[in-house]
C-alpha cells in the first residue's frame, strides 16, 4: 500500500496569508484556532485533491484533523520541556519559534527536578486551565487537542532524549556522550521520564488515550550506530512500553543506522529522510512495517520536476511493494509544482491508496 500527505509550514502560510505567529497565536487558543482555521480554508481551496493541510512538520496527520479541533500548547515539545527547565520562548512571526538555547549548560544533575513535580509549573497549569475552558464551552463544543498531540489520533509526539539533550546542552553532548557516558544515559533517561509524565498528564485531562507515540529522534545521524545502540535505544524502549507503540523519526541519511533502530522495542514504523536506503529498510524490518519518507529539499525547491520523479521511482522501487508513506512539509522557498508531480506520480501507482 502507497499513500501521499504532507503540509503546510508556518513559512509558507505567513507568505500565502500574511498571518502573524507571534506569541499569542502559541498562549492564546482562540486566536490560533481562528488562524489555524484560515490556513486550513486556504489549504483546502488552493490543493484540492492534494492532501495537504497546514500541520507541524511530520506531526499532524490530516485523516485526523478537522475544523472542530482547537490546538492548546501547541509548541514543539522539547521546547515545551525547555521552557519547564527555565528557558526563554522565542515566537518569530513568520516561521517557527524556538527556545533560548542551553538550559541545562553548566547545570549538575541535582538540577533536574523530579518529573513529577514538573505538573506543578505555572506553564503546565496555564494549559491545563486552558484545556478545561474549552471543555466546560457548551457553545462552541470544540475538541482540545493538548500538549503534545497534534489531532484525535492519541499518537503523543515527543523529541528524541538525545535531540533534546542537544538542545538543552548545545552540540558538546555528542562528546560528552564518549566521555561522560553515565551523565549523558542519566540526562536522556530523565528527559524520557519527563516526557512520559507529561504525556500521561495531558492525554488524561484532555480524555484524549494515548495510541502511540511519535520520537523525533532528529539528531541520530549525527552520531555512530554504536552510540545509537548505548544511548538512544534504551531510553527510546522505555518510552515505547510505557506510551505504546513507536514510529521513529530520523531526518537525514540513516541507513548505517537501522540495525540499531531495530533493537528498540515496540517500534512499529518509521519516519525516514529521502537518502536512507529503504531497500535496507526492508531486509531488515519486512514489509509490513509503515515507511514514511520525505523527499529531499533541493528536489522540492528545484525548477523542473526530473530530480524529485527520479527519486519517487528509486524508493518506489527499493520498497519493493512494503507499506509506503510519502510524506513533505512545504516550506516558504519550496515549487509547489514539484509537489503536485510528486502526488501526480504516487496517485497513478496501482498500489497506491487513497482517503
Amino acid at each position: 500500500m502507497i499513500t501521499i500527505s504532507g503540509t503546510l509550514s508556518k513559512g509558507w502560510m505567513a507568505g500565502a496569508l500574511g498571518v502573524s505567529f507571534d506569541r499569542d497565536y502559541y498562549f492564546d487558543p482562540d486566536r490560533r484556532y481562528a488562524i489555524d482555521c484560515k490556513c486550513n480554508e486556504y489549504a483546502a481551496a488552493q490543493f484540492p485533491g492534494m492532501r495537504l493541510f497546514y500541520s507541524e512538520s511530520n506531526l499532524g496527520q490530516i485523516d485526523y484533523w478537522d475544523n472542530k479541533q482547537i490546538q492548546i500548547g501547541g509548541i514543539q515539545p522539547n521546547m515545551i520541556l525547555g521552557m519547564l527547565l527555565g528557558a526563554d520562548f522565542v515566537p518569530r512571526d513568520s516561521f517557527d519559534a524556538d527556545i533560548t538555547p542551553g538550559c541545562l549548560s553548566g547545570k549538575d544533575l541535582d538540577y533536574l527536578p523530579a518529573p513529577e513535580s514538573l505538573l506543578d509549573h505555572e506553564l503546565v497549569k496555564l494549559f491545563d486551565e486552558q484545556i478545561r475552558r474549552v471543555q466546560d464551552d457548551s457553545q462552541k463544543q470544540l475538541r482540545p487537542i493538548p500538549p503534545f498531540f497534534w489531532d484525535t489520533s492519541g499518537r503523543a509526539a515527543i523529541h528524541g532524549a538525545m535531540t533534546s539533550a542537544q538542545k538543552f546542552l548545545g552540540e558538546t553532548f555528542f562528546i560528552d556522550m564518549m566521555t561522560e557516558p553515565q551523565r549523558c544515559l542519566e540526562i536522556m533517561g530523565w528527559i524520557g521520564e519527563a516526557f512520559i509524565v507529561l504525556c500521561r498528564h495531558f492525554s488524561d485531562i484532555a480524555d484524549l488515550p494515548i495510541t502511540g507515540v511519535h520520537v523525533g529522534e532528529c539528531s541520530s545521524c549525527m552520531v555512530s550506530p554504536g552510540l545509537i545502540e548505548k544511548f538512544v535505544v534504551p531510553v527510546t524502549s522505555k518510552i515505547g512500553e510505557k506510551l505504546g507503540p513507536v514510529r521513529l523519526h530520523s531526518c537525514g541519511p540513516s541507513t548505517n543506522h537501522l540495525e540499531a533502530f531495530s533493537k528498540i522495542t515496540n517500534l512499529r514504523s518509521l519516519d525516514l529522510g529521502g537518502e536512507t536506503s529503504i531497500k535496507r529498510a526492508r531486509q531488515i524490518f519486512g514489509k509490513d512495517m509503515l515507511i514514511s519518507v520525505a523527499p529531499l529539499p533541493r528536489d522540492m525547491s528545484a525548477e523542473n520536476t526530473e530530480p524529485i520523479l527520479s527519486w519517487a521511482k528509486h524508493i518506489l522501487e527499493e520498497n519493493d511493494g512494503g507499506n509506503l508513506e510519502y510524506i513533505y512539509h512545504v516550506e516558504e522557498n519550496y515549487n509547489i509544482d514539484m509537489i503536485r508531480a510528486l502526488t501526480n506520480f504516487v496517485n497513478n501507482q496501482t498500489d497506491f491508496k487513497s482517503a
